[in-house]
C-alpha cells in the first residue's frame, strides 16, 4: 500500500528532513577525519585504533539497519527513527565522555547502530509515499540535501579543529542529533498504516527475508550494490593516500578535489531526476550501471598508460558523476516490489552497501596504497556492479 502523496509544501519538508536524517553516516565519518591523529595522541593509542573508531561506527551503520528496518515494519517508520536519533545523541555524548579509546570505540559502534534508522528509515519513508519514477526522483532531491554533507562536513570539521579537540567534535555531534531529533519530531509524519504493519516476529522477518530472497532482481540489485560499495570505498579510503603521496597534491588541493568529486555524485542524482521520466527507472539504472564501470576503465588505463594527475582526476569525476547517475535507480528497483516490508528490503540493502566494501576493499592494499591497486580494485569492482546491473535487467524486460 502507498500512502497518497503528500502535498508541494509537505514535500519540501519532507526532503529536507530525510535527507537530514540520511546525513548521518557522512557527518558521524567526515567531521571529526581532521582530529585523528589529535585523538591518538590524546588518548596514548596507536593510528590504528584511531582509525578503527571510524570502522567499528561505519560498521554499526551498515549492521544497525537490519534491526532498524524490520522494526519499522512492525511499528511503523516514526518510533524507531525517534528512538535511533535520541540514542544517537545519547552515544556522541558518551563519546565526548569516554576516558580511553577502548570505550570511545563501543561508544563509536553504539553510535552507528542508533545511527542506522535514519539512514533504512528514510528510504522506507520514501518507498511508502512513491513509487516507480517517482521514487527515483525524490530519492534524488534527497541527494540535495544528504550528499551535500560529504562535501561540507570535512571543510567544517577542519574549521572546527582550529578551535575544538575532537571531544568538542563529537559535542557538536550531540547537538546536531537534538536538533535532529526535534526536526524529525516536528516534521515528520507517520506514512506506514496500522494496517500495512505486521504483527512481529521472528517468523514474518524470516518471510519478508525469504519473499526478497525469491526476488531475482532484487537479489541482482544488492550484489550490485555490494560491488559498487567496494569501488565506492577503496576510492574513499585510498584516493588520499594516492593523490597526496604518490601524485604530489597538497591537503588542501585533495579537500578541494574531493568537494568537486562529491559535486560530480549530486549532478549525476539531478540528472538521473531529469530523464527517469523519460527513460525510467529501470533504463537509466543500467546506463549508470555501464558508465560507472566504464569511467572504471578509464581510470585504470590512464594509471596503467601514465595520464598523469589530470586523467585520474577526470576519470574519478567521471566515476563518481555516473554512479550518482543510476544509484537512486538501484534503490527505486530494489524496493519496487516490497511495499510491505519495505523497511526490511531497505536495510538488507543498507548493511550491504556499508559492510561489504569496508571489509573487502582493505585486502587490496595489503600490497601497499598505490594508485594501481586502487584503479584495479574499483575497476573490478564496477565492472562486476555492471555485469549484475545487465542481469537485473534482462529480468526486469521479462516481467509483465
Amino acid at each position: 500500500m502507498t500512502v497518497a502523496a503528500p502535498p508541494l509544501m509537505s514535500v519540501r519538508r519532507s526532503v529536507l528532513v530525510l535527507g537530514l536524517l540520511e546525513a548521518f553516516g557522512p557527518l558521524s565519518m567526515d567531521l571529526y577525519l581532521p582530529q585523528l591523529p589529535r585523538l591518538a595522541a590524546s588518548l596514548h593509542t596507536s593510528d590504528a585504533l584511531a582509525q578503527a573508531t571510524m570502522s567499528v561506527c561505519m560498521i554499526g551503520l551498515g549492521v544497525g539497519q537490519l534491526a532498524a528496518g524490520p522494526l519499522s515494519d512492525r511499528f511503523g517508520r516514526r518510533r524507531p527513527l525517534l528512538i535511533g536519533v535520541a540514542l544517537f545523541t545519547v552515544f556522541s555524548l558518551a563519546c565526548v565522555l569516554a576516558p580511553t579509546v577502548e570505550l570511545l570505540l563501543v561508544a563509536r559502534l553504539l553510535q552507528g547502530l542508533a545511527g542506522s534508522a535514519g539512514l533504512v528509515i528514510t528510504l522506507a519513508v520514501a518507498r511508502d509515499l512513491y513509487s516507480g519514477a517517482d521514487l527515483s526522483r525524490m530519492l534524488s532531491l534527497l541527494a540535495l540535501v544528504s550528499a551535500s554533507a560529504p562535501i561540507v562536513a570535512p571543510v567544517v570539521g577542519g574549521a572546527l579543529a582550529l578551535v575544538l579537540d575532537w571531544r568538542g567534535i563529537f559535542a557538536v555531534l550531540t547537538a546536531i542529533g537534538l536538533g535532529l531529533f526535534a526536526l524529525a519530531f516536528t516534521g515528520l509524519r507517520e506514512t506506514l498504516p496500522a494496517a500495512s504493519r505486521h504483527a512481529g516476529g521472528m517468523r514474518v522477518v524470516a518471510s519478508h527475508l525469504g519473499a526478497l530472497g525469491r526476488d531475482p532482481v532484487y537479489i541482482l540489485v544488492v550484489a550490485a550494490a555490494a560491488a559498487g560499495g567496494t569501488a565506492f570505498f577503496a576510492y574513499l579510503s585510498m584516493s588520499s593516500f594516492v593523490l597526496q603521496d604518490g601524485f604530489g597534491l597538497t591537503p588542501q588541493l585533495f579537500s578541494l578535489f574531493f568537494a568537486v568529486n562529491a559535486l560530480a555524485n549530486l549532478l549525476g542524482a539531478q540528472v538521473s531526476r531529469v530523464l527517469v521520466l523519460r527513460l525510467g527507472p529501470g533504463r537509466l539504472y543500467l546506463v549508470g550501471q555501464l558508465a560507472t564501470a566504464l569511467a572504471a576503465m578509464l581510470l585504470l588505463a590512464g594509471v596503467l598508460l601514465g595520464w598523469g594527475v589530470p586523467g585520474v582526476l577526470a576519470s574519478l569525476a567521471a566515476f563518481l558523476f555516473a554512479s550518482g547517475l543510476g544509484g537512486p535507480n538501484g534503490t527505486t528497483i530494489a524496493l519496487g516490489g516490497h511495499a510491505v516490508r519495505a523497511g526490511t528490503a531497505a536495510a538488507v540493502l543498507g548493511t550491504v552497501t556499508f559492510t561489504v566494501g569496508p571489509l573487502i576493499g582493505p585486502l587490496a592494499a595489503l600490497g601497499g596504497t598505490t594508485a594501481h591497486a586502487m584503479a584495479a580494485t574499483i575497476a573490478v569492482a564496477a565492472g562486476v556492479a555492471a555485469v549484475l546491473a545487465v542481469g537485473a535487467a534482462v529480468v526486469l524486460r521479462r516481467r509483465p
